[in-house]
């Protein structure tokens, strides 16, 4: 008998997103979301098209709790068909067995190139990499950051362009350490990764130590609390986390983190939430100077003022 029930919901960004934030906590080890139509060898051609649709891809016990989180979801799927017709979403339940379901999501988990020299490839799969390449090697284990979201692409994509040598790098809510790990390969000194999840915190040091920056990496459980309270400024910061959460740490005094004349990037923001952030970001010291879009989900680079 099947041990665990893997639920997977195809939509567009803006519904997948909210689909995700609603399962997270029913899901055993979160959700993964990632493009449903990317099609396999496009990762080796340099070019990803932005995904029109994503699928959120979680697993729960097949317990007596199972049939109560099914009807769960299944209820967030109308309440979600009503507030985005448009989606189309499709919602299926599959039945996984015990001894298979912590390797069930690998299957959809495959390497994929960005930027100009970037190429993310899971652990377990060999690749032929060209000797310009700089090829992150990934488990995130329970963490997340798989490269597949194109929040994390956008930022991967604007650290190739923003790293410079001998730069500090502050990574919050680190999860997998993908960014980390993406700075630290792209010549910065030294990067702190900051999570609250202790599993995340693991995870960033396995994968420091698997693509030979763990001399560059202090991953640590924390939260911006953590570095107000230090005299640690940074050079460049990296957050990746949902749009309402950027307001909040902004609000907290996230600027602060970056050193006068610094430089911030913001991903995990819908489209939509762009414009109000920006008003978040003004009233905080920040001054954006550039923005970049993938999909529906857009990243947002901002500077703190040299007098501030």
């Amino acid at each position: 008998m099947a041990s665990w029930i893997e639920v997977s919901l195809t939509a567009d960004g803006e519904a997948a997103e909210a689909f995700a934030h609603d399962i997270y906590e029913r899901c055993h080890q979160g959700v993964v979301i990632e493009p449903a139509d990317l099609e396999p060898g496009v990762w080796d051609e340099g070019d990803v098209p932005p995904p029109a649709r994503m699928t959120v891809r979680g697993y729960f016990a097949d317990d007596d709790h199972a049939q109560a989180t099914q009807e769960y979801m299944l209820k967030l799927l109308a309440y979600i068909d009503m507030l985005h017709p448009q989606s189309k979403a499709q919602l299926a339940f599959r039945y996984v067995h015990d001894e298979d379901w912590a390797d069930a999501w690998k299957a959809h988990y495959r390497p994929i190139r960005l930027g100009k020299r970037i190429l993310v490839r899971p652990r377990w799969v060999e690749i032929t990499s060209q000797p310009s390449d700089i090829v992150i090697s990934l488990d995130p284990g329970m963490a997340f950051g798989t490269g597949t979201h194109p929040s994390t692409q956008l930022c991967l994509e604007a650290l190739e362009e923003l790293v410079q040598p001998g730069m500090d790098v502050l990574d919050l809510g680190c999860g997998s350490g993908i960014l980390a790990i993406g700075a630290a390969l792209l010549g910065a000194r030294r990067v702190l990764a900051l999570d609250i999840d202790p599993l995340a915190v693991e995870a960033t040091v396995e994968n420091a130590h698997e693509n030979g920056v763990a001399d560059r990496i202090i991953a640590q459980e924390g939260s911006l609390e953590t570095v107000l309270t230090s005299a640690r400024r940074f050079d460049l910061v990296v957050v990746n986390i949902l749009a309402k959460v950027i307001a909040s740490l902004c609000r907290s005094g996230l600027a602060q983190t970056v050193r006068p004349g610094g430089r911030a990037i913001f991903s995990g923001v819908l489209e939509s939430q762009a414009d109000e952030l920006g008003i978040v970001f003004r009233e905080t010291g920040l001054q954006v100077v550039g923005q970049r879009q993938m999909g529906d989900w857009v990243l947002i680079e901002a500077v703190r003022s040299s007098e501030s």
